[in-house]
């Protein structure tokens, strides 16, 4: 018993008095035990996780990394949530910043003309559902062809594969999609 509230009077003390950088704290399965962890869920692959986040960017700025395949969802507090995406195959991949000009759930999808050359076996058009390749949720960037959308291929996630959109499974879509506002700032770094 003395052992037992050992830990607990331990795991409180790091909880309560020290200030661990939020990255640190996914690492620390003594915080993630007692909840003081930066899970956040999500079912895919890469969890969903709250990590710290530095830089000069509003809350509700969504931040790509491309090469670390992360998606980064601006918070208040020096904090953001990170999420696993899959992201453009070598050729497909691009960079700069764009807003979030509209959102849908259960998008249907056409594919542009430039994927049926490449693929012409693909079908001209698919309705919003469970085998459609835009998932869950979709949440379109600028005047671009791009999107951020879910994924019914969660093997997918952390790998470079797509056609220049950004892949997350469907829980993490639907999350990101529920706190993220037409109009946001999405800045993609390559």
């Amino acid at each position: 018993m003395t052992r037992l509230l050992t830990v607990i009077f331990t795991a409180a003390t790091l909880l309560g008095g020290t200030s661990f950088a939020m990255a640190d704290v996914e690492f620390n399965p003594l915080l993630q035990l007692f909840g003081g962890g930066g899970m956040s869920g999500g079912s895919g692959p890469i969890p969903r996780t709250t990590v710290g986040f530095q830089g000069n960017y509003a809350p509700g700025t969504i931040i790509i990394d491309t090469k670390e395949r992360r998606l980064y969802l601006v918070q208040e507090g020096g904090r953001a949530l990170r999420y696993g995406i899959g992201v453009g195959r070598d050729g497909f991949r691009w960079g700069g910043v764009h807003r979030v000009t509209a959102k849908k759930e259960w998008p249907s999808w056409t594919p542009p003309a430039q994927m049926l050359r490449r693929r012409p076996d693909l079908p001209r058009h698919m309705v919003g559902g469970p085998d459609n390749p835009l998932g869950a949720r979709a949440l379109y960037l600028g005047s671009t062809l791009y999107r951020i959308h879910g994924s019914n291929e969660p093997e997918t996630i952390g790998q470079a594969v797509s056609s220049g959109c950004f892949r997350m499974v469907n829980d993490d879509v639907i999350d990101l999609y529920n706190r993220v506002r037409v109009g946001a700032t999405v800045i993609v770094r390559n």
